[in-house]
């Protein structure tokens, strides 16, 4: 009886491994793609893509700092630009699902201190999604509330200002909080200083050469000014779209069509709370592209297939051309869409 225990477990781990290697196999193609993405192409830093149990693609490239030629490592940290808008956003919403706010609920009730007609007018849903109107607390709205689009770093701001006094906790220790509750161990607000491995981000100047950047913490934290790393981005992948941050209901609204955008590298693109996606695409490919000075980023899921794809790089090229700035970033993100198509997720 024994023996046969023994001989079922070892046929089982082996079906295991072999079931594993079958599913990775499945993705040589994709593997090849990247690789010859990539090729020639001067990128540097780190890219993986995988779903919840197979590492497709993990490799990283040049360094972390250029003037000393340190390796870039695959636990490099970087500034996440406007994929924070989803962290805080996740944030906004799981103060809703306490009952604590309402996404129809006027500024004012939070923000006394605006001394503006139109903080009784300005919802939490406009912030969230770019149709406020704000561009300065101090002057009339651009537009009336609701009826455009602008893109604004100023409205997450004044999110992050609304759970600080929801929650009477400043938004550096309400998010850290988050972030060790769920063990993103390498995902910081920059004031808590507990960060090891942040890379130097570098921009090219009008020469075309590659210099520091210092000014890449200087945005909006709320907006575009978290840090982290690869591992920890396709875990926040993995958590939120399985509904443990947010409940099933809540993700919905997140990926719900809200505005427009003519977009400076998807043309034209549709925005839920946080996350943006092709019209009909939510349920395809869903995310975010980040930029900080000195730091290009992508953090995208792809539902049908399960795939994470996370590409972050530290030297920011062709800034008066962005899609050729994210040209790696997406057409790394077109490879894995076709993937997904190819290989009957998208029927």
């Amino acid at each position: 009886m024994k023996f046969r225990l023994i001989i079922l477990t070892f046929i089982l781990l082996t079906s295991c491994q072999t079931n594993g290697q079958e599913k990775k196999e499945n993705y040589a193609n994709l593997t090849s793609k990247i690789d010859s993405i990539v090729s020639g192409s001067k990128f540097n830093g780190v890219i993986l893509v995988s779903t919840d149990s197979i590492e497709i693609y993990s490799k990283s490239f040049g360094y972390s700092d250029l003037e000393n030629e340190i390796q870039m490592k695959s636990n490099g940290q970087f500034v996440i630009g406007s994929i924070s808008k989803q962290i805080t956003a996740v944030l906004i919403l799981r103060e809703f699902e306490k009952g604590n706010l309402k996404l129809d609920d006027r500024i004012n009730q939070y923000l006394k201190e605006i001394n503006q007609p139109w903080s009784e007018k300005v919802t939490i849903h406009h912030l969230l999604t770019h149709t406020h109107g704000i561009s300065d607390l101090e002057k009339p709205l651009e537009f009336e509330q609701g009826s455009q689009f602008k893109y604004s770093q100023l409205g997450y701001e004044l999110l992050a200002e609304i759970l600080e006094k929801v929650s009477g906790k400043t938004f550096e220790n309400l998010s850290t909080e988050f972030f060790l509750k769920y063990g993103l161990n390498n995902t910081f607000h920059p004031k808590y200083k507990k960060y090891n491995h942040l890379v130097k981000g570098y921009e090219e100047n009008e020469n075309g050469t590659l210099v520091f950047a210092t000014n890449s913490l200087d945005n909006f934290v709320p907006a575009g000014g978290f840090i982290s790393n690869a591992e920890d981005l396709k875990k926040w992948n993995q958590l939120l779209h399985s509904e443990k941050l947010v409940s099933k209901k809540t993700l919905e609204l997140m990926s719900t069509k809200y505005a427009t955008r003519i977009h400076p590298i998807f043309e034209t693109v549709e925005y839920g709370y946080g996350l943006l996606f092709k019209d009909g695409e939510e349920n395809i490919q869903i995310g975010a592209l980040g930029y900080s000075p000195g730091f290009v980023s992508a953090c995208y899921f792809y539902p049908q297939s399960k795939i994470n794809v996370i590409v972050l790089e530290n030297t920011a090229k062709d800034l008066d051309e962005f899609k050729k700035t994210f040209e790696i970033h997406t057409e790394i993100m077109e490879a894995v869409k076709k993937t997904t198509h190819n290989n009957g997720y998208s029927k």
